[in-house]
């Protein structure tokens, strides 16, 4: 199980105590008694039932001594509050001797196809890993084989045989139906302890941890530990509706704060795994940002919601002019895109190939676009290419320089360009000095940047930019939305207060 940082815990006194204390009306206790009337006097039947398919993982691989033989550190996104507890716990750890050693590690699993032999665990549980060992609760023991892993969202489908052992399986359920309180049970290995059962309630959903670009935890109370890793969640029906991958504590062992990859998200990846060995997401080729308040504000949407496209990726689905630097996606093949969150899982989660509905607002005006869905595993070399620019020169401006919103703008020339090593393919307006505490200072404009459009019109020139803002100014606008592009051609979206 991964640790994670937690910033502070909060007790709940218990229902006595608050009555005792004149705390609670006799309605709030009545309302109480019932709800715990209706929750499970004991999960012993239901654990008998789901325990034996239920497994651990154990793996083991050869390593190097040192340095080189401790375990990868995760990776986290840069400037993450979760690097410091990161470093603590895997970087205090005394230097050993280079002498090859087999490291080991235990984790948690499940089977779900009894015939196949086929079993589901968290990709960090196997990572690495030389041999990789089914364990059953009778003692029983199978070498396992690897299908396939998916990085994004920790997951590994493993393979046993069969026909060597008589398995128990455990179906799926729907995570979307589960709510905030209904009981779950969590069965794995904590510590490697072996068929460990905790129960506990869903605590909250669509947590962001910061783990991955697919992020839509379930979280639970219920106890999981280091060793609990790619075990399963199950409702009171007995069906998984989780798989335990990460919790929060400053020791390493449970306080309460645990996260479970929802069956939703899993459920296609698992089926991907199994028939291809490697994922298959749908993939749209955009650079996309939040859109705040003030973005919102200055496109005249009636509130902040969908995604804001920043760049596109050159030679990728929509690179034909379909969709455009600027847009906000609201709508994504007939689902609403409330936040930037949701876009990127709703678009990995639709098939390769398939034609769908964009709905996104330009220039203040809704449209719809038809696009093609291409294969994200195909685009790394793409998506780390610039983004193609075709603007043209603007015309000689007698304006060579302006002040405003505390920016320092220039026409862009040869002087300029190799002053900030500005890429031959931006075009635009440059910044050469920003004041401080102005409002582009705030908002993290810096020399070197490159005005490319306000307000969704390009300018060329600091006049062109000078008479873009006045003009948003007597439209009655508070704020301009600017596209940046950085000396690489890299672009971003900042809004400028006017007043």
């Amino acid at each position: 199980m991964i640790p994670t940082k937690i910033l502070r815990a909060t007790r709940v006194a218990p229902v006595a105590a608050l009555i005792a204390l004149g705390g609670l009306t006799s309605t709030p206790v009545i309302l109480s008694q019932q709800a715990r009337a209706e929750g499970p006097a004991s999960v012993a039947d239901l654990a008998e039932r789901l325990a034996g398919a239920v497994v651990n993982i154990s793996t083991s691989r050869s390593t190097g001594g040192g340095a080189s033989g401790r375990v990868p550190l995760p990776k986290l996104p840069e400037g993450s509050p979760l690097q410091e507890f990161f470093d603590d716990f895997f970087q205090d750890e005394p230097e050993q001797d280079h002498e090859p050693r087999q490291a080991q590690s235990l984790g948690s699993g499940f089977v779900i196809d009894a015939e196949e032999g086929i079993v589901v665990t968290n990709n960090h549980v196997i990572s690495g890993a030389d041999e990789i060992v089914v364990n059953f609760t009778d003692g029983g023991k199978l070498d396992a084989e690897l299908l396939g892993v998916d990085t994004k969202t920790d997951l590994a489908v493993l393979k046993v045989d069969a026909s060597k052992r008589k398995l128990q399986d455990v179906p799926f359920g729907d995570s979307d139906k589960m709510r905030i309180g209904d009981w779950v049970m969590a069965i794995g290995n904590p510590f490697g302890l072996g068929g460990t059962v905790t129960v506990g309630i869903v605590s909250a959903r669509n947590r962001e941890i910061g783990s991955g670009p697919y992020d839509d935890f379930i979280q639970t109370d219920a106890a999981i530990n280091r060793g609990n890793s790619g075990g399963p969640l199950f409702n009171m029906d007995g069906e998984v509706i989780g798989i335990n991958t990460a919790i929060i504590s400053p020791t390493g062992g449970s306080i309460g704060i645990g996260f479970s990859i929802p069956s939703a998200l899993a459920i296609k990846v698992v089926d991907q795994l199994r028939e291809f060995g490697e994922t298959r997401r749908g993939w749209l080729g955009v650079r996309i940002q939040e859109v705040t308040d003030e973005i919102a504000e200055s496109l005249g949407m009636e509130k902040a919601m969908g995604a804001m496209v920043s760049g596109v990726i050159e030679g990728g689905p929509v690179d034909d002019g379909s969709i455009q630097p600027g847009d906000v996606i609201v709508e994504f093949d007939g689902k609403a895109v409330e936040n930037v969150r949701e876009l990127p899982r709703i678009v990995a989660e639709s098939p390769v190939g398939k034609e769908v509905d964009v709905t996104v607002v330009r220039k203040g005006q809704e449209e719809t676009v038809r696009v093609t869905l291409g294969r994200l595993e195909d685009s790394e070399k793409l998506a780390s290419a610039e983004t193609k620019e075709d603007k043209s020169e603007g015309e000689a401006d007698v304006v060579s320089s302006a002040a405003v919103l505390g920016m320092h703008m220039a026409a862009l020339d040869d002087e300029l360009r190799e002053r900030f090593e500005i890429s031959a393919d931006v075009n635009g307006v440059v910044v050469t000095e920003v004041d401080e505490d102005s409002p582009a200072s705030t908002k993290g404009v810096t020399a070197g940047d490159v005005i490319v459009e306000i307000a969704q019109a390009t300018v060329s020139t600091p006049k062109e930019a000078l008479d873009r803002l006045e003009e948003l100014k007597g439209q009655g606008r508070r704020n301009a939305l600017l596209m940046l592009a950085s000396k690489n051609g890299e672009l971003r979206f900042v809004t400028l207060r006017m007043d």
